[in-house]
């Protein structure tokens, strides 16, 4: 079971009481004026934006006639919503939507993920995560930096323990050349991803798209994630990422649409084994080449 997040539990708690107004065949500007809120606060936190009051939750209970086992279930989710995820310890330093991904990683069952430029996030030696934090804002201070990098290992604590995250992560073959933060830092993240494939085989799945995949949906992308979570009752959500901008999506069609792609570009992917040997032999190249330099 994936650890309590409170991002999550505001989302799921969101997402019950939206259905129930729309069972009740309320508007949302028509419920806003039922109890006596505005539209814009009734939508954050239909969209777990932000938590529900406790009197204001007892009200809503009432008025849309759950059922007991439900509103304690509710109740609790009110609760959980409420606790500080440790995310919340970088308040300022990120924005608020990608203080949201975090929750939402956090509290994930699997995710799949694809990016054909860089190494994923949970995936990322200190080194190699120092060097693209510094590449993309050359201009933040050193003490900025360090605690962006804080941040992103914390985030690496969900593939180990007793129930790690089901991570599945699509790169292209270029990942693996591409000198992020020059050849020695390249190196150590290349020996990184191979001893992880082969550390944690049970929750960990790592392709390569070879540079001889004639093509496939997803190429010239963004980013994106496709997360589940342990509750059958919150739906798969998708992150996308672009160079100006982020967005937690979770409407059905444009899910599935990503859903499609990324079936496809397994498809275009090596296989697990053959995966892990390509990375083995780049990193395999790269240490011969500087061993020759040198």
């Amino acid at each position: 079971m994936a650890p309590s997040s409170p991002t999550v539990a505001a989302w799921a708690l969101g997402r019950r009481l939206r259905e129930k107004r729309d069972q009740a065949g309320l508007t949302a500007t028509a419920a806003a004026k039922r109890f006596g809120i505005t539209s814009a606060y009734l939508s954050e936190f239909e969209h777990g934006k932000k938590n529900v009051g406790e009197d204001r939750l007892e009200a809503l209970l009432d008025a849309y006639e759950f059922d007991k086992d439900e509103a304690d279930e509710l109740r609790v989710l009110r609760k959980e919503a409420g606790r500080r995820g440790w995310w919340s310890d970088y308040t300022g330093l990120f924005s608020d939507e990608l203080l949201r991904f975090f929750g939402y990683e956090h509290g994930a069952e699997s995710i799949r993920t694809y990016g054909s430029d860089i190494v994923t996030g949970l995936l990322q030696t200190e080194e190699y995560a120092r060097a693209l934090i510094e590449a993309g804002s050359p201009n933040l201070r050193l003490a900025e930096v360090d605690r962006r990098i804080q941040a992103r290992l914390h985030r690496q604590n969900r593939l180990t323990g007793e129930d790690p995250l089901q991570l599945s992560t699509i790169m292209s073959e270029a990942v693996l050349y591409q000198q992020v933060g020059g050849r020695e830092v390249l190196a150590g993240q290349l020996k990184y991803l191979g001893d992880l494939v082969e550390q944690q085989p049970g929750n960990l799945d790592i392709r390569i798209v070879p540079f001889e995949a004639t093509g496939h949906e997803a190429m010239g992308g963004s980013i994106f994630h496709l997360m589940t979570f342990p509750s059958g009752k919150l739906p798969t959500l998708l992150w996308q990422e672009t160079v100006t901008s982020t967005q937690v999506i979770t409407d059905p069609m444009t899910v599935r649409e990503y859903h499609l792609a990324y079936t496809e570009v397994t498809k275009a992917a090596l296989d697990r084994k053959s995966s892990l040997l390509r990375i083995k032999d780049a990193y395999g190249r790269l240490r011969s080449r500087t061993t020759v330099e040198t």
